[in-house]
């Protein structure tokens, strides 16, 4: 029986089989990330015909069950209580003083729930804008504007 040397090892090393490991890990990952679901609020945003491209750098949230949620920069919303939202929000301005707080309010939450909020932030010197949606005009409507009586 003749030795075999170590370079004769190597040409008998096959790819194949780190080739299903590989293929393996990609079928796991693939299927797991589908089970990662994005938390979306869902927020009917009340209608204004004005609006601003300036992108806030912190926003609060009210959904329709007039819960909190609080983001700052680019992150996913996260339930706040509303004791601490003040807190939260002094630290974001402190962050980024010339940015400004977005209010994110469904059209259904009261008009009182909503000026709390801003209340509160004029209170405590911070810029506050409320986000709306675009009005959708019709043509008609555009071209016929009624007069005010």
């Amino acid at each position: 029986m003749a030795l075999r040397r170590p370079h004769d090892m190597m040409a008998m090393f096959s790819m194949a089989s780190m080739t299903d490991v590989i293929f393996l890990l990609l079928i796991f990952f693939m299927v797991t990330s589908t089970f990662v679901f994005p938390t979306a609020l869902e927020v009917n945003l009340p209608q204004s015909s004005e609006q601003t491209a300036i992108k806030p750098g912190t926003r609060v949230y009210i959904d329709k069950e007039h819960r909190l949620y609080a983001s700052f920069g680019n992150e996913e919303p996260q339930a706040i209580e509303p004791e601490a939202l003040l807190a939260f929000l002094q630290l974001a301005q402190k962050s980024e003083p010339e940015s400004f707080i977005a209010i994110y309010a469904d059209e259904e939450v009261p008009y009182g729930k909503i000026v709390e909020v801003l209340d509160m932030g004029a209170r405590n010197n911070l810029k506050m804008v409320l986000a709306t949606k675009p009005t959708q005009t019709t043509p008609s409507a555009a071209a016929n504007p009624q007069p005010l009586q």
